[in-house]
């Protein structure tokens, strides 16, 4: 099962296609390659990446 990198919760929910969304932290994910990469949603809805604050290990999916 899959978690959030950033707080480990598995309260993810689907939002399209390799899309998720972390109900505990409020954090979008999206799956490319193996690796989940993470952003923060705006306050007008745009997304700013925040892969540099984890290790690519850590965005691995196991």
């Amino acid at each position: 099962m899959m978690k959030c990198p950033n707080c480990q919760s598995k309260d993810l929910g689907k939002i399209g296609v390799n899309q998720y969304y972390c109900w505990n932290c409020f954090i979008e994910l999206s799956i490319g390659k193996e690796i989940i990469y993470t952003h923060q949603v705006e306050e007008d809805g745009t997304l700013s990446s925040l892969d540099d604050l984890f290790d690519e290990r850590e965005r691995k999916l196991s």
